[in-house]
């Protein structure tokens, strides 16, 4: 009633989706049950050229009183001020690369069950607070950017601790149905003082010393038939360059590559190999530990938004011992 009082008042369009998953998975001679992450999604249409995204998860917690914290992974104001141009203000998934691009945090899209370890690692900085220009689907190669500056990887969602800002440029071409090819640059200055928070469980360690970082990504992705993907194949590697005043530079690599091969319109086996290597021992702000990692599984599509994925892991490094896991997962998106 109210809105219709409004001289030029419109309907606002807006959708709210969720997507949820669960899984029952066999490690070190048992197994345990349970819950993923609860991701509610939505978007607005708040004019023609203003827009808006929201993405909070509900997701387990052994340092809450609940089990449970809730964790704000996106909200994004986006304005089309020309063409296929846009400028975007708020909390981003950084565009380093096509899985932290493409990829939200419903598991139901994902074509594995969980990230490859470069995330899981903290190799990539997954979010970014801040501005960026967007460029998409822009002349015959379907050309696409980003550029983007923000808070860095030892601030927060509302302060930056650093004097300069973090700043990242991807790119990207379609040249054809199926195919992308993409590159990017992120660098970031780390204070002294800072929270290494790329490192999971436990007490996080402190930056001694300021540390300059430079990310340098590449990705390929490729399917057969845009429709029916019969095969599809994704690739990345990201180069980090760490560089401090006592150690000097310090360089890491992280590559996955996947690959899935639809037998029929719902089954799709698929592997995946993970491999992070450091080149030293005295790295300055990793924590030094080369991984390799094989999955293989099996992905079976009741529908766009209700999958089942059975996967087996098995992982090695130097600071653990060699260990294998079986993941069953049901994810669904409502």
């Amino acid at each position: 009633m109210l809105l219709g009082l409004v001289p030029g008042a419109t309907a606002q369009r807006t959708q709210i989706k969720g997507f949820v998953d669960a899984s029952a998975y066999y490690r070190n001679g048992k197994v345990s049950f349970g819950l993923g992450e609860q991701d509610l999604f939505i978007t607005s249409e708040i004019t023609e050229r203003l827009s808006f995204l929201g993405e909070t998860v509900f997701k387990f917690s052994l340092t809450s009183p609940t089990d449970f914290d809730i964790s704000v992974e996106r909200i994004i104001l986006k304005y089309n001020y020309v063409g296929n141009h846009s400028v975007l203000l708020g909390k981003h998934h950084t565009p380093i690369n096509y899985w932290n691009d493409t990829y939200h945090h419903g598991r139901v899209f994902f074509p594995t069950i969980d990230r490859p370890l470069l995330f899981a690692q903290g190799i990539i900085p997954l979010h970014t607070t801040g501005v960026s220009l967007q460029g998409q689907n822009l002349g015959r190669l379907r050309f696409g950017y980003d550029a983007m500056v923000g808070n860095g990887i030892g601030s927060g969602d509302v302060v930056d601790n650093n004097p300069f800002k973090s700043a990242t440029l991807a790119v990207h071409v379609k040249p054809t149905d199926g195919m992308r090819l993409g590159a990017s640059l992120y660098h970031d200055a780390i204070s002294k003082g800072s929270t290494m928070h790329n490192h999971s469980g436990g007490v996080r360690p402190v930056v001694l010393n300021r540390i300059s970082q430079d990310i340098v990504t590449g990705s390929v992705f490729y399917t057969d038939s845009v429709f029916s993907r019969k095969f599809e194949l994704l690739a990345e590697s990201s180069m980090v360059n760490s560089r401090s005043d006592s150690l000097g530079t310090q360089r890491a690599v992280a590559t996955y590559v996947y690959a899935g091969l639809r037998l029929t319109e719902k089954i799709i086996p698929y592997v995946r190999l993970d491999d992070i290597r450091f080149t030293s021992n005295r790295e300055v702000y990793f924590l030094s530990n080369n991984t390799q990692s094989f999955v293989g599984g099996l992905r079976y599509e009741l529908s766009y938004l209700a999958v089942l994925k059975l996967e087996y892991q098995h992982t090695k490094s130097p600071l653990h011992s060699a260990s294998d896991k079986v993941t069953f997962q049901v994810a669904v998106g409502f």
